[in-house]
């Protein structure tokens, strides 16, 4: 529970389109979470979520693992409540029974009210929070918020179009990867052949974002690029083979590729990095990882992707 309660927070201080009817459910664009929000509400254009013109009252969603929503239900049933005192309250949602938190805090020096759910979506559980100042209750009250949260919706997917169509660049090309998946919407997603979340280090996949702080100067690109490539998570004995510029899409590029065992499935993998300097300093990277007795098939794959993005 004092995580969940540490999210909302941070969710906030993260938060720091045109207005839907009252009776419209309305998806997070690239999320799998949707609720019908107050009257007064739209999508934020800053983050996931809702909030008001004067953007005093939020609402914030996240995808958090499925065991989040098993330890709230755990804390429920035992009656127990958080080292803070708070004790989730059960309340039927348009996507099964969620759990409720109430609770008052400080957002600088003005008293809020925060109210958080989570709710199971099966292989994830989805997290949504509201904070609403004390001196507006009498518009957005208690009541009416748990309202807006029995609302709350789960879709198993997000429709690949809409995936794509919130990235900063275009994707002409998926190669038949099974899953396409956003990350953060509008800034990472992923394509994978695996089909559930636990199989996903075991298949071949490929992560595409975009990165600030890259290197104007071509003379620093391949430490930068070292660097970065030491922070591909869930490797051990990772060796380097390949690390040179190249072009790729006429932008200047480099690729770095490393032979290592992932962690998670404990088997070799051969991944490789791209990263696309486009002038400035954003680069886009581009990671892909797979089984490495599959990588002669998995390359090409990568490589057409990789050839397939264009910029809007």
């Amino acid at each position: 529970m004092r995580y969940l309660a540490q999210l909302t927070a941070v969710l906030f201080v993260l938060a720091s389109a045109a207005p839907a009817s009252a009776d419209d459910l309305v998806y997070v664009p690239g999320a799998r979470i949707g609720l019908v929000p107050l009257v007064g509400l739209s999508p934020s254009k800053t983050f996931p979520g809702f909030e008001t013109a004067d953007q005093r009252v939020k609402v914030v969603v996240a995808e958090l693992p499925p065991g989040a929503f098993r330890d709230v239900e755990n804390v429920t049933k035992s009656n127990a409540a958080s080292t803070q005192g708070i004790k989730p309250q059960s309340l039927e949602t348009a996507s099964g029974t969620g759990y409720f938190i109430i609770e008052t805090a400080k957002d600088g020096a003005d008293n809020v009210r925060r109210y958080s759910m989570v709710v199971s979506g099966g292989t994830f559980s989805g997290y949504v929070a509201a904070q609403v100042p004390e001196n507006i209750e009498k518009i957005y009250s208690d009541e009416a918020v748990r309202k807006m949260f029995a609302t709350v919706t789960l879709r198993k997917e997000v429709p690949v179009e809409e995936q794509l169509g919130l990235m900063p660049f275009q994707m002409t090309e998926l190669s038949a990867f099974k899953t396409v998946r956003t990350l953060a919407p509008g800034a990472a997603i992923m394509l994978s052949d695996a089909e559930t979340d636990d199989d996903i280090d075991s298949k071949a996949f490929m992560i595409i974002n975009l990165i600030g702080s890259a290197p104007e100067r071509p003379d620093d690109r391949g430490r930068f690029a070292r660097d970065i490539a030491a922070t591909i998570p869930n490797l051990r004995d990772a060796h380097i083979t390949v690390s040179e510029p190249i072009r790729i899409n006429g932008s200047a590029g480099f690729e770095t590729r490393i032979d290592a065992t992932n962690t998670k499935s404990n088997s070799p993998v051969t991944v490789i990095q791209w990263l696309v300097f486009a002038g400035g300093t954003t680069a886009m990277r581009l990671v892909g990882s797979t089984p490495r007795d599959e990588w002669s098939a998995a390359f090409p794959r990568f490589r057409a992707v990789r050839d397939g993005i264009r910029p809007r």
